[in-house]
């Protein structure tokens, strides 16, 4: 039995792309016998039973405009210290290189444990969206590069998310451990309430599942519908998140004209309602350019729900267009007519969803024994003091 420190950003009841790996990582790891300690910012202090791990938080406050996200340190909470001292621990992982990141390097410093880093995200494009200052963004992507310097082991969930991270600065080895997902049915009683909330009925529905922000190029789903619209083709729009630009993109829902076969659905918590949704999808509009490795497409390939993605972007690695999905350009144009075609042909694209869920979902039981066995080889080197040295300040 290993015990293991996952350390994320963002968790629950928030739970992002990221927090939802996390989350994914701990309850499968603990399903296979290990002890898991959760340690992130405090995001809710209300009753959290039933949750096979143990979560220990500490003090943290709201991101200025961005009220989903927390941060804070963790080193400067006396009752967190109090907590986390007393958790024995035989390995971390990091999923995040700021403020859980930096609890991890000065936990590893002190307790002279081996340390992993798994790179999500394309954070350049989010510095340069914050701080509109290409040099800003840039100090912002080498502090993100020292800290995976630091780590003893670095992982991608993508061979071309590590190439993101190579195109940063990064130098060393980068392990690539995809993300996983957990097979299941959605039921008839979910799917029948996603029509009866929604007040659908036998238009075909496009699906949209994320953060409501204009970085995961909404505004190309938003206008493609409305060229589909214009060409007569009845359909349904739900986009399902929240996030900074939800009033933004109501605004242009209604200047678009779309606001009669549209809804825009909220944070979904409701796992069973998720999951009738995307089973009663015909399609999963995803052409985001700055996901890494999207879960949701994977949730949406396991309800039998093909995704349409921008050709050559990290996002859609998995997707082999014609076969288990489509591809389009970036351009809204282009993916309303990839979108028409597929609607226009149901036998084939109820067989390219077959396909999705047939190749796309792997079981996070078969990423976690991969993660075990990397878990474990850089405990018997930390073990024979063979890790990497961390030049940091412990406190």
């Amino acid at each position: 039995m290993l015990r293991i420190g996952q350390f994320t950003d963002t968790f629950l009841p928030v739970v992002d792309g990221v927090g939802r790996v996390a989350l994914a990582y701990s309850e499968t790891l603990c399903r296979m016998g290990h002890q898991v300690t959760v340690i992130t910012p405090m995001y809710d202090t209300g009753f959290r039973g039933g949750y096979p791990f143990e979560i220990v938080d500490f003090i943290a406050r709201e991101l200025p405009g961005m009220k989903q996200y927390r941060t804070g340190e963790a080193p400067w909470d006396p009752h967190y210290r109090k907590r986390i001292r007393m958790v024995p621990l035989d390995v971390l992982h990091a999923h995040s290189p700021f403020t859980a990141g930096s609890e991890a390097l000065r936990l590893a410093a002190l307790r002279k444990l081996p340390l992993v880093g798994t790179f999500h995200s394309k954070y350049y494009d989010d510095f340069l969206k914050a701080t509109k200052s290409e040099t800003l963004a840039k100090m912002g992507v080498k502090f993100v590069v020292d800290f995976y310097d630091r780590c003893d082991e670095v992982w991608a969930v993508g061979s071309s998310t590590a190439d993101v991270l190579r195109t940063y600065g990064y130098e060393g080895d980068i392990q690539v451990m995809p993300n996983g997902v957990t097979r299941r049915r959605a039921t008839p009683a979910a799917i029948e309430e996603v029509n009866r909330r929604w007040g659908l009925r036998k238009d075909p529905l496009i699906l949209f599942v994320g953060q409501m922000n204009w970085k995961k190029n909404i505004l190309c789903v938003l206008e493609a519908c409305a060229l589909m619209k214009a060409q007569g083709q009845r359909f349904h729009l739900i986009l399902a998140g929240q996030g900074p630009d939800m009033r933004e993109i109501e605004r242009k829902i209604s200047d678009l004209g779309l606001r009669p076969c549209t809804n825009l659905a909220g944070h979904i918590t409701d796992a069973a309602l998720l999951d009738g949704l995307y089973a009663r999808a015909a399609l999963f509009a995803f052409p985001s350019l700055y996901d890494a490795a999207p879960m949701v497409v994977r949730e949406a390939a396991v309800m039998g729900t093909p995704s349409v993605m921008v050709r050559g972007s990290t996002a859609a690695e998995i997707i082999r267009d014609g076969e288990n999905g489509y591809l389009c350009q970036d351009d809204a144009q282009d993916l309303a007519r990839v979108m028409l075609q597929a609607l226009q042909e149901p036998e084939k694209l109820r067989q390219i969803g077959q396909n999705a869920c047939d190749t796309i979902p792997v079981p996070w039981e078969t990423i976690m024994e991969k993660a075990v066995e990397r878990y474990q080889r850089l405990v018997a080197l930390g073990r024979q003091g063979k890790l990497n040295k961390k030049y940091m300040r412990v406190i």
